[in-house]
């Protein structure tokens, strides 16, 4: 058995004709991540509001810390191990397993006796969902068309407000349900999104480039053109691309090539790519959207909204709002780039949450009806901006800069940073919150006014390119003598001829 075949499917069943309904069939099953990820993230804040959830677990600052955070603690494990395990058996069998492991934590967590039941759970979960995280974008960057790539990248995170909306809508209609299934249903509903790319996994392709990683050309190009062209092998776009993957895995193959961590961090384009992958998975962490993501509650209350079902009614159309505003910010993301987009989410949500502080500590303890709503209002502001940029760019940024011999490593290093940033965060702002206030919003603010002036700094712009392309913007040099697949559609240069 050859690696990539250890699935109960050895090979694709029967994948599609058209190229569109791939492309879909790809993003459809790689969203499970940011799906569960979001739905997560509401169904906590949800029932973190739900009194039978907080009496049942007997719950206090701590142990509400533990139980919402302790997802992100699975996810730095699997950031420790998945990316080479994507590599090792392939992008699909990795995504399925990854897949199996969620739906077994989700029913563990649905049956939870005690918090050390339900945060054991939890970290299986987080592990679960983050191996997704580490191979769907891979997936998505290596197989879909270049064209549609950084849309169905962005498109990939957008889910995160599918998942939210769905878990909103769950935990306000339970929550005058008797007994624990207030809480417990909510949870079981969380597998839906994994077993939904259980079974499309089926009808997909592996993806081209770790088919050719692994001395399987033919089947690459088989790959690459049913993802582009209807299945059409001759079609010159697909030629084009392909030889640009041959030469390029060819190039990475050489001795001098093979990157450990240390030559990493000596190289400096590859130092670049995992640079602006950490700083994405910080950046996009950071930058507040936790409070309003896992605490919406607690800033509620602080704003001066303490009713139940107001907060729960709130939770809905906040998720619906940015889930409207985040497909918005995808594609524009495509048109305008991810730095001029990183920049303008950043700069319209730094004085966003700015606001926020300061109306809180204006009429957070007032009676103020003008005072309470224009501090909702501010929160809105707040999430539209950060889902208009971050939420598209967070796994298209990594899944792009990182070429293809660091690209699994470097999803894994990427998901690690990431989840052991969200785990201090996560943990630390109940605390934060209920220590200081209105403040942690302004020292919130501070720190994104550092994000905005790093992006301007230091990240480049790789809109437009190919995967292969963008290896000329980071390392100043293309590792293939084909002209660019611009030129090509254009008529202005010919494929050459290659043996499979």
């Amino acid at each position: 058995m050859r690696r990539g075949d250890i699935l109960p499917f050895p090979a694709a069943i029967r994948v599609p004709k058209s190229s569109k309904v791939i492309t879909a069939l790809l993003v459809g099953c790689s969203m499970i991540t940011s799906s569960t990820f979001g739905y997560d993230g509401s169904m906590m804040n949800g029932l973190n509001i739900q009194p039978s959830y907080n009496d049942y677990f007997n719950l206090n600052t701590t142990t509400t810390a533990l139980n919402t955070s302790t997802l992100y603690l699975g996810g730095c494990i699997a950031g420790f191990v998945w990316g080479a395990v994507t590599d090792a058996i392939g992008r699909r069998p990795s995504l399925f397993w990854a897949a199996v492991l969620t739906v077994i934590a989700v029913i563990l967590q649905t049956a939870a006796q005690n918090v050390g039941m339900f945060i054991f759970a939890r970290v299986l979960i987080g592990f679960g969902t983050t191996a997704s995280a580490i191979t769907g974008p891979a997936y998505l960057a290596e197989t879909l068309p270049w064209k549609t790539r950084a849309w169905g990248l962005g498109i990939f995170n957008d889910f995160y407000y599918v998942g939210g909306l769905v878990a909103a809508g769950v935990t306000y209609g339970t929550a005058n349900m008797e007994g624990t299934w207030s809480w417990r249903l909510p949870s079981l509903i969380q597998g839906v999104f994994s077993l939904g790319c259980i079974f499309i996994l089926p009808f997909l392709p592996e993806s081209p480039r770790w088919l050719v990683s692994q001395g399987r050309r033919a089947e690459g190009l088989t790959a690459l053109a049913q993802a582009n062209a209807q299945g059409d092998e001759t079609d010159e776009t697909v030629l084009l691309q392909f030889q640009e993957i041959c030469d390029t895995l060819e190039f990475e193959r050489q001795d001098e090539a093979q990157l450990g961590m240390k030559q990493i961090l000596k190289n400096k384009g590859a130092r670049k790519r995992l640079i602006i992958a950490a700083t994405c998975a910080i950046f996009s962490t950071l930058a507040g959207n936790i409070i309003a993501s896992y605490y919406l509650g607690t800033m509620l209350d602080n704003a001066g909204i303490t009713n139940t079902t107001t907060q729960l009614q709130i939770n809905i159309i906040l998720n619906a709002w940015c889930l409207v505003v985040s497909v918005i910010g995808t594609l524009y993301t495509d048109k305008i780039g991810i730095k001029a987009t990183a920049l303008a989410s950043t700069g319209v949500m730094t004085v966003g949450l700015f606001l926020v502080g300061a109306l809180t500590k204006l009429y957070g303890t007032s009676d103020y009806n003008p005072g309470v709503y224009a501090t909702v209002a501010m929160i809105f502001i707040f999430m539209g901006a950060y889902s208009f940029g971050w939420t598209p760019l967070l796994y298209l940024v990594p899944a792009e800069v990182l070429n293809y011999r660091i690209r699994a490593n470097g999803m894994s290093f990427f998901g690690f940073v990431l989840n052991a940033t969200a785990l201090w965060g996560v943990f630390a702002f109940p605390f934060a919150l209920e220590g200081i206030g209105w403040k942690t919003y302004m020292i919130n603010g501070t720190w994104d006014v550092f994000v905005f002036g790093f992006i301007w700094w230091y990240w480049v712009e790789i809109k437009g390119l190919t995967l292969e392309e963008i290896d000329e913007v980071m390392d100043g040099v293309k590792h293939s003598d084909v002209p660019d697949v611009e030129v090509v559609e254009k008529g202005d240069a010919k494929v050459r001829e290659m043996e499979i």
